[in-house]
């Protein structure tokens, strides 16, 4: 790969950043060792354009270099998501599973992530659920120990779950005492966001009815954006992630004053 810079005409940082972003556009993930030769800089240089860059939500290191920000155009269906990840999802349910106390009113919403919950909430007593997804419903229906209430509202057949207005008016009725909320997309710069606009409101809604709100967000995810933002990260009381989350991205989300906890996954066999 030959550089676009000129070692006589040195480039000042918003230039080389600019140039950065071009570089990985052409390839999408380039090491850090690539980038010092490419620029014609140190070392530490290019991780400070990494970090900067990072904090405006245009790229996002990984261990030894950095990708460019993704945006999601389409969220994966239910099929596939379930295949997706696994460990880390356990990991992260398993962490969030320790904010859990008897009677309880949660509000679980849709996604593979927040109902691999659903084993940590049965061991608990008096607990309430409140969900728009019919995975997490039909997983609580034979425990009677649980009460469940569906938001019920439009279904969105791919992800067997239900969004738009009418579920976010069930929400409204409701006075919850924490929301877990999934996502497919989350960065420092955008926050949460979402390309399906139907699911907006009645993320928004459950967030609005809970006294907390706690996001539960993969690593893979980290640096993706959808078109539709959910809110930004600073308006959950903490982010429960997996150890898969770069140390670059803990420290800007450190930066910012968001509590994460990070969740170690083990791969199983």
């Amino acid at each position: 790969m030959a550089s676009d810079a000129s070692p006589d005409t040195p480039l000042i940082p918003d230039q080389r950043r600019e140039l950065l972003i071009k570089l990985l556009r052409g390839h999408s993930v380039l090491s850090v060792h690539q980038l010092t030769e490419l620029l014609g800089v140190s070392h530490m240089t290019v991780r400070r354009d990494i970090a900067a860059l990072e904090r405006q939500g245009r790229a996002v290191s990984v261990p030894g270099g950095v990708r460019i920000a993704g945006q999601v155009h389409h969220e994966p269906s239910f099929v596939d998501k379930s295949t997706m990840d696994q460990p880390a999802k356990l990991a992260i349910a398993a962490r969030a599973g320790e904010l859990l106390h008897d009677g309880t009113t949660v509000y679980l919403d849709a996604g593979t992530t927040c109902q691999a919950l659903v084993p940590h909430l049965v061991r608990r007593q008096g607990m309430t659920v409140v969900t728009n997804d019919f995975t997490t419903a039909n997983a609580l229906m034979g425990n009677p120990d649980v009460e469940v209430i569906h938001t019920g509202g439009r279904i969105e057949h791919a992800n067997r779950s239900t969004v738009g207005r009418l579920a976010a008016q069930t929400l409204t009725q409701l006075a919850l005492d924490i929301a877990f909320i999934s996502t497919s997309s989350w960065d420092p710069q955008r926050g949460v966001t979402t390309p399906s606009p139907a699911k907006v409101e009645v993320k928004q809604a459950a967030m609005a009815s809970a006294s907390r709100s706690v996001l539960l967000a993969g690593s893979a995810k980290y640096g993706t954006f959808g078109m539709y933002r959910v809110a930004g990260l600073d308006a959950f009381e903490s982010i429960v992630t997996d150890d898969g989350l770069p140390q670059a991205a803990r420290d800007t989300l450190r930066g910012q004053g968001i509590a994460t906890a990070v969740a170690t996954a083990t791969a199983t066999e």
